[in-house]
């Protein structure tokens, strides 16, 4: 009896630290397992949409069906994958760069990540209603999410999911901002702050601002689809827009700004030195993030109801932080001391690729050439070749970067070239033929369009989906084969510079078992062995 007693109490024991941990390491890899289910799950929904696309006419799916599915995988790649992937890899690292033993509000923090999994839950349940789950694009769009446009209850519970979700990641941006402002080590002044970190922070920033306005938008969508009249005729419309893309336009940012912070931690890594001209890194992502509160209406330049003139000014803008840090990324790939490997492999192809999205982006900051390129296949490039083909693979450079920190083994090389490969040439094979569709005139979120001129490029993005899906499935044998039989990783495999490399591989529960080392400059290990030498 005494050793059932004791059985039953360390299931328990073991039941309840999976379901209430403390740790902020084991709150961000339950993020990652439950935003890992909804990139397949919106995966799968791509593949479907590209099936269709694949050739004229509707041959998969019926028009309404189609609705939903480019309405759920963008809701689910955005609410549900990036931007809680992106919170997620502050949750995880932040307090150990600051040299941290625990995150701020680790209750709160665990609270945050239960109301993400239960508002993407809600979210996908619309799926089991009758009229299935909502259709009125990933950003709600009144009057399409009316009762009128969108009957059922499926567009009320992707109205909730979308606000507990967000309101779950408010909650895990503040535990973050609190970390890493509040809970540093002796000696780890602003400017010492790892790149990483300090793209959280303004990640971070733009979250507390901007979240809480979609949060208050859904609520009062709710509302308005159950009587109570808010959004009323062409102002109602044009007030929901503004309100909504206040949270549209810096949440991008949100889901690129921490992949910046790795690639810029596995380049300065593998150069072997920080970044060259940090301070002004720094002033650049603070520049960025207060104008990327000020251009939200440039997604509205088509309606004629806001100042063109003033959001293109700030859209533009943008360009001059947006160099700034990509020319310091460039600026520390170019070394004589490069250590080459996978993760250094994806940062450049990160660099390469998401030039092209921020080009592109150019394009969609000018009144002239948007009204052109509105609603057209070429924001669907744009935004595919900044998110997928940027942020993407900077979390897959990030990936291979702190793989070994967090489960202490190494990674496959053999299967990580396969991912690598499949993954540029299927990237660029779906992307690149959209903007030449947008050009010739493909409308977006239509299942089907006329054949001339455009049946060959969009049978192009089907096959090269598929390559994507093949890269994928690398990646996910390259983490199976890591997690059974890895090569096992040391504490720093890679002569890191910043102060989680100074701790075991995966940390302790605590995150150091020694006292944390001393903090001199922005790369406080190359400075503590210098010192040693």
């Amino acid at each position: 009896m005494t050793e059932l007693a004791t059985g039953a109490h360390a299931d328990a024991s073991e039941l309840s630290l999976l379901l209430t941990p403390t740790d902020h390491k084991a709150i961000a890899r339950g993020i990652g397992r439950v935003a890992t289910v909804f990139f397949l799950m919106s995966g799968v929904l791509a593949l479907l949409m590209r099936a269709e696309l694949a050739e004229p006419g509707m041959q998969v799916v019926s028009t309404s069906a189609y609705s939903r599915l480019f309405t759920m995988h963008g809701s689910g790649m955005i609410y549900l994958v990036v931007t809680p992937v992106a919170l997620a890899v502050g949750v995880y690292l932040v307090p150990l760069q600051v040299g941290a033993r625990r995150i701020a509000g680790p209750g709160a923090a665990l609270a945050g990540a239960w109301l993400y999994g239960i508002g993407g839950a809600v979210m996908f349940s619309g799926f089991f209603t009758a009229e299935g789950p909502g259709r009125a694009t990933w950003i709600g769009i009144d009057p399409l999410s009316s009762t009128t446009g969108t009957p059922g209850a499926g567009m009320d519970l992707w109205i909730l999911g979308v606000a507990v979700a967000t309101l779950g990641q408010l909650v895990l941006a503040a535990c973050v901002l609190a970390t890493a402002l509040r809970l540093r080590t002796d000696g780890m002044t602003l400017l010492r702050m790892p790149p990483l970190t300090w793209t959280l922070v303004v990640t971070c920033l733009m979250a507390v601002f901007a979240f809480p306005v979609l949060i208050v938008t859904m609520l009062l969508l709710w509302l308005d689809r159950h009587g109570v009249s808010i959004f009323i005729g062409g102002d109602g419309a044009i007030a929901y827009q503004h309100l909504f893309w206040f949270y549209g336009h810096p949440v991008v940012y949100v889901m690129f700004f921490p992949f910046v912070g790795a690639v810029a931690e596995v380049v300065s890594t593998a150069s072997g030195r920080p970044l060259r001209a940090y301070p002004l890194f720094v002033g650049s992502l603070l520049l960025f993030t207060a104008l990327s509160m000020s251009v939200w209406a440039h997604h509205m330049f088509t309606t004629g109801a806001v100042t063109n003139r003033y959001f293109a000014l700030t859209s533009t803008a943008l360009v001059i932080p947006a160099g700034i840090e990509y020319i310091e990324l460039i600026g520390a790939l170019w070394s004589r001391t490069l250590r080459m490997s996978l993760a250094v492999w994806f940062a450049v192809a990160f660099l390469v690729q998401f030039l092209i999205g921020g080009l592109s982006g150019i394009w969609v900051a000018s009144p002239a050439i948007d009204a052109h390129a509105n609603n057209s296949y070429v924001v669907v490039a744009h935004f595919h070749y900044a998110l997928f083909a940027g942020s993407m693979f900077g979390l897959f450079a990030g990936l291979y970067h702190w793989w070994p920190k967090v489960t202490g083994r190494l990674l496959g090389r053999r299967f990580g070239v396969v991912h690598l490969v499949l993954g540029v040439v299927g990237t660029n094979l779906t992307f690149m033929p959209m903007f030449l569709a947008g050009e010739r005139g493909m409308t977006r979120r239509v299942g089907n369009y006329p054949g001339s001129g455009l049946s060959t490029l969009n049978l192009l993005s089907s096959i090269g989906s598929g390559v994507i899906a093949l890269s994928m499935l690398a990646l996910a044998l390259n983490l199976w084969r890591s997690a059974r039989a890895g090569r096992p990783a040391d504490a720093d495999p890679w002569g890191g510079l910043t102060l989680e490399w100074a701790t075991t591989s995966p940390p302790p529960a605590g995150n150091f078992d020694g006292p944390v080392p001393a903090v001199r400059s922005a790369a406080p290990l190359a400075t503590a062995a210098g010192s040693s030498a």
